[in-house]
């Protein structure tokens, strides 16, 4: 989502790119995207007060720790995506893939990956100052289920937008909201 939101920009910024007409719409989409995100992370917070049984104190204690630590982990998870996606062009069969580009990247896919270890531990240190371990276990068992199915939306899409099938977007997102991821 946050690729083509940049990717928007990108265009709408560029001199004779879209109409007038075209910019309000990726607007409107950017807007409606960073809604759903929105709500989304509401309903999770909400489904993780409930199944921690989280203080009102625990509980603001750990929206500001998202609220910190979530945009750091965002931008990380949007350069890993963006990295994988020019090792894939890369790759391709029968196209020489330049050796440069490779290392670059997938010392950058590396770099990412122990980035996301450090925003964990620095995250953890935190979350272990107000939950118990329990707590604290549970919450990042949720939180990885949940981004494991935010994966796979976001693949079902790509492949439904490449014309490689349907995809998962709508039946994860429909069991998502009845409470079943």
């Amino acid at each position: 989502m946050n690729a083509f939101l940049v990717l928007g920009l990108a265009v709408i910024l560029a001199p004779g790119g879209l109409s007038a007409q075209q910019r309000d719409s990726v607007r409107s989409d950017a807007a409606q995207a960073e809604q759903l995100r929105t709500m989304i992370e509401q309903r999770f917070s909400q489904r993780v007060q409930q199944e921690l049984k989280l203080t009102n104190d625990q509980t603001a204690k750990l929206r500001d720790v998202q609220e910190r630590f979530g945009p750091r982990r965002r931008a990380v998870i949007e350069q890993q995506i963006q990295r994988r996606r020019a090792l894939e062009d890369q790759m391709q069969p029968g196209v020489a893939a330049n050796q440069d580009s490779v290392r670059k990247l997938t010392e950058g896919l590396t770099t990412g990956r122990m980035e996301m270890v450090r925003i964990q531990q620095d995250e953890n240190k935190e979350l272990g100052g107000f939950l118990t371990p329990v707590q604290q276990a549970r919450y990042n068992m949720m939180r990885e289920r949940f981004m494991n199915r935010v994966g796979e939306m976001r693949r079902g899409r790509r492949g439904m937008m490449r014309g490689q099938g349907r995809g998962i977007g709508m039946g994860a997102r429909r069991q998502y909201w009845r409470g079943r991821i």
